[in-house]
């Protein structure tokens, strides 16, 4: 069974030493860039993202990282209150075994109770030629036809 579980001082060791498959480098941040980043919005603005642990009964096996970002944060593409998959991966060992998508299907149903705020979209980002683009669309995430830093936007209505 898959859980998000928050990170803490207990698992941020283990989540920091995940890997993807040496192909995939190019597409993912280390979830330690990935942490280190989430520590500065936090003391930037005042409120950490959310950062979980993906785990398979008791077995970590990927991160995810979610933010919200009010209408005067957002400055680029997106000029609305959301809720952003900022960044979301699965460790080498456990890629195509379903967890990701039960992932992002535990993520959606809790961001549509809308934790840190209100707002109508979850927006994410994808390079074009990453398989995870498969995975959002199948997820209801429809291309906006945006480009931000080179990755396609895509958002699922909440």
């Amino acid at each position: 069974m898959i859980n998000l579980n928050p990170v803490t001082g207990d698992n941020c060791v283990p989540i920091i030493s995940m890997e993807v498959h040496e192909h995939q480098k190019r597409f993912v941040a280390t979830n330690a860039k990935s942490l280190s980043q989430a520590y500065a919005r936090w003391k930037d603005c005042g409120t950490p993202p959310l950062t979980y642990g993906i785990y398979n009964n008791d077995d970590l096996v990927g991160f995810m990282m979610i933010d919200y970002e009010t209408a005067e944060e957002n400055q680029d593409t997106i000029k609305e209150p959301c809720y952003y998959l900022w960044r979301f991966m699965m460790d080498k060992n456990h890629q195509g075994k379903g967890y990701g998508k039960a992932a992002l299907q535990q993520a959606i149903a809790h961001i549509r109770t809308k934790p840190m705020g209100e707002a109508a979209w979850f927006y994410t980002s994808v390079v074009p030629e990453s398989n995870a683009r498969k995975l959002y669309q199948d997820l209801g995430f429809v291309e906006t036809g945006d480009i931000d830093d080179g990755e396609l936007v895509s958002r699922l209505a909440i």
